[in-house]
């Protein structure tokens, strides 16, 4: 184990797996599910890809780092992520008697890993972060530089460090439209469900 560490802690050779696995090592055929349509832009860095999701006419810039070892990442369809974007489905365990660098993903206790959701059509900011369970609703902008660390209600522009809901992009009449054009009418949002959604988010 000592030799182990000792290699992966050689500079040189870090930089060469991580400049080889950014640029080469993502293969579509790897991931839990990869639409044809999917836009990827290297460097990026995902581990593992079986538990990565991404759905058609999805786009993610370079210099992403995407971390799933033990719940998944789920990206519907048309949504567009700019450069730096951030995932960790985990958290990291504190155990009464042992350093946090000896505490592993296969030795940690359960419950620190939850899936993060991103729905359809959402936009994200460029070096944002998205933090384990966070639940992203469609439609919504995610402004750069933002920590999402909580449920995100379709439609909302958020941003902060938390992020917090700012405002909704479009006034209930125009996502009326919109979901009309865009959406088969059983799954489009209701003039009810947003009503409530805005008197829950009221600025």
């Amino acid at each position: 184990m000592d030799a182990i560490r000792r290699i992966k802690n050689i500079y040189w050779i870090r930089g060469l797996y991580v400049f080889m696995k950014s640029y080469f090592g993502v293969r579509r055929s790897k991931f839990g599910y990869c639409a044809d349509s999917v836009t990827l832009t290297p460097p990026i860095n995902i581990y593992p890809l079986r538990n990565v999701f991404l759905y058609e006419n999805t786009q993610i810039a370079s210099g992403s780092v995407i971390s799933t070892p033990n719940a998944k990442f789920i990206i519907k369809s048309n949504c567009c992520i700019a450069e730096h974007l951030t995932v960790h489905t985990g958290n990291h365990a504190m155990v009464v008697g042992k350093f946090c660098s000896d505490i592993t993903e296969a030795t940690k206790p359960a419950g620190y890993d939850k899936d993060v959701i991103i729905e359809n059509d959402v936009w994200i900011g460029c070096n944002v972060t998205l933090l384990s369970g966070v639940h992203i609703g469609r439609g919504a902008i995610i402004a750069a530089g933002a920590v999402v660390a909580r449920d995100i209600p379709p439609y909302a522009v958020a941003g902060g460090v938390p992020a917090k809901v700012i405002k909704f992009k479009w006034s209930i009449e125009q996502i009326l439209t919109h979901e009309a054009q865009v959406y088969e009418a059983k799954e489009r949002l209701t003039e009810d469900f947003l009503k409530e959604l805005f008197s829950k988010h009221a600025m």
